[in-house]
């Protein structure tokens, strides 16, 4: 499993003192209050910053980061990715998962049947959806529900799946 988790993207500056506009990739933007620090990935390095304020603006996050105190500074990081270590990580529900931890599972028919890799995971507000592809490249959409989903191990990466009439 991966150490560093992706939880935004800075996709912007806002203002003049700093802050960096987050696109969050959390269900929950206030997670950023509980964090002290966070990770920006560069395209040279893996920098660490320690968080001095966090604000909203709609559905975004405007974080203020202890070195970066101007907008020339601020603009460095624009479409940057922000992690943070898994142990920073919220706590998830049973049968709850990251994306990150999906992400190339192998998934398997309860017959044995390789049905290929999850390639994507869409949001849907009732359940997601995993879009799992083939060697081929054909792709097959399993709906994140408990009649189709029977098993999955984060560690081996294997998702065993219960196909319904109609999915294939």
């Amino acid at each position: 499993m991966e150490q560093l988790m992706e939880i935004g993207q800075i996709v912007n500056t806002y203002g003049i003192k700093g802050f960096l506009k987050v696109n969050p990739f959390t269900d929950n933007i206030n997670r950023f209050e509980d964090l002290d620090s966070i990770y920006i990935q560069t395209k040279k390095d893996l920098e660490i910053f320690k968080i001095e304020e966090v604000k909203y603006s709609k559905n975004m996050v405007l974080l203020k980061l202890k070195g970066i105190d101007d907008i020339n500074i601020a603009e460095n990081y624009r479409n940057c990715y922000i992690k943070i270590n898994r142990d920073d990580a919220v706590k998830l529900p049973q049968d709850t998962y990251f994306i990150v931890d999906l992400l190339n599972m192998e998934v398997i028919t309860e017959e044995g049947e390789k049905l290929g890799y999850i390639f994507d995971v869409y949001p849907t507000g009732s359940n997601d959806i995993y879009v799992v592809r083939n060697d081929e490249g054909k792709q097959v959409l399993l709906p994140a529900i408990g009649q189709v989903i029977k098993k999955v191990d984060t560690k081996s990466k294997k998702m065993i799946v219960h196909l319904l009439a109609g999915l294939i």
